[in-house]
Formats: structure tokens, sequence, C-alpha cells
């Protein structure tokens, strides 16, 4: 690493090279995740605790963080709930301990992205980082610009932009990701195992993951969260979008 913690000098020279920081107070876990992450071409820089993990993304904001939730100082569930409220909305994975369900699933209510139960496989850990940056960032399609429209609420895929009402919602980009895929294919029941695997890019996980968004989602664009009119609760099978104009 150089002295700002950012790979080395080959690394350096490449073209749109992403910075991922690893946050996590265990050297080993966290000195693996560095060199898988390095060797795969990210510039990488590490801190042990929340608090330094703030004051780093106050100096220069990476592309992306992976967030240990059991950290000294300021907690991983705080600094995602910090990181959340900045505007620029930064990708967060989380790392989480294999019996911490409820600290994961507040984090996914907080708007973590991502997450990965320890222990993990390194090499997935950097497959999952390249997945949430691919869709933070991915290309505008080529050709005219996807818009899906219903009603008040307007999507726009190429720019990842909606707005309610002409108001721009905050989404994050599984959130995002989610309403399009479920604007895509309005009236289809998706079962949580196939919106994890077509939105998530998982063949397994935690199907309470989608529940979480789904959660999340209604409270930024259903009239009454309470009694959703667009996301629509199959009971016994999973969700459906229903447009308000049908």
């Amino acid at each position: 690493m150089d002295a700002n913690g950012y790979g080395d000098g080959r690394e350096r020279r490449r073209q749109g090279t992403k910075r991922i920081l690893v946050v996590d107070d265990d050297q080993t876990v966290s000195d693996v995740i560095c060199r898988y992450l390095e060797h795969d071409g990210f510039q990488v820089s590490h801190v042990g605790d929340g608090a330094a993990a703030l004051a780093a993304v106050a100096r220069q904001m990476p592309h992306l963080v992976v967030l240990d939730l059991m950290l000294p100082k300021v907690g991983g569930l705080q600094v995602c709930r910090e990181l959340r409220a900045r505007p620029d909305g930064v990708p967060i994975i989380m790392l989480t301990a294999l019996g911490d369900e409820a600290d994961r699933i507040l984090g996914l209510q907080l708007g973590a992205d991502d997450y990965l139960t320890k222990p993990f496989s390194p090499r997935e850990l950097v497959l999952r980082v390249r997945s949430v940056l691919r869709r933070a960032g991915g290309e505008p399609a080529p050709g005219r610009p996807e818009v899906l429209t219903d009603g008040s609420l307007a999507v726009r895929t190429d720019s990842r932009t909606a707005r309610l009402s002409g108001r721009e919602l905050a989404l994050t980009l599984r959130e995002f990701d989610l309403l399009v895929h479920l604007m895509r294919h309005p009236a289809r029941v998706f079962t949580r195992a196939e919106l994890l695997e077509q939105v998530w890019d998982w063949n397994f996980g935690d199907h309470s993951t989608v529940t979480v968004h789904v959660r999340r989602l209604r409270e930024k664009i259903e009239t009454d969260p309470a009694d959703p009119r667009r996301i629509v609760t199959v009971w016994g099978v999973g969700y459906r979008y229903e447009p308000t104009s049908a």
C-alpha cells in the first residue's frame, strides 16, 4: 500500500480503479480481505474502528465500504446510519457474525446493500463487491433511455433516478434495482427466492433480506405503507407490482 493506504503504484496507474474502504477490527480477517481485493485490481484502504471509518470517508469518499458490524468506539450500525445520511449514497456491504440476525436485519433496514455472514469465502466477497459496484455504476443502456412510469412515479434506468410527484427519491442501489425489476413485470407474482436470485444475483440467502427491502421501498413510494397499493403482498407466495392505473 502507498502512504494513503490505497494499493501499489501499478494499481494507481489503472484507469477507473475503484476505491474500497474495509472497516474491520480483526487484523487477520482484514488482511485477507484487503489482499484479495487488491489482487482483483481494487485500491484498498483499511481502518479498524467506526470513528476512523467516518473520518476516512470524510477525507475521500470510497466507491464502496466493506463494513463489519462489531466495531470499537463507533459501532457498525451507527456507521451505516451516518453513511446513509450522506447525499453521496456510497454502497455498503456488511459483515456479520453467524448469530447476529437481528443486527443484520437492522443493517438492511438502515440501507446496507448486501451482507456476508462470517466465516465467508474471500472470493465470494470479491464477487459481491463487483456485483454491487456494477449495479451502482453501470453503463447506460444503448439506444433510447428506458423510462418506467406509473402515475406520479417515474424511473429512469440510465441515470438510476426515481421521482414521485416530481420529487427525487433517495433509494439505495438495491431498492432501485428491486423497484425496476417489479415495474418491468407488472402483475407478476415473485417469490422471495426468485427476487433474491433475479435482483440480488444470489442462488441462496436469507429471505428476510427481500422482506426488509420491500418494507423500505414501500415507505418511499406508497401513500400508506401499511396499506400498499403498488407493491402488494400475495400471502404465502411473495409480492407483485400493481400499477396504480390498473
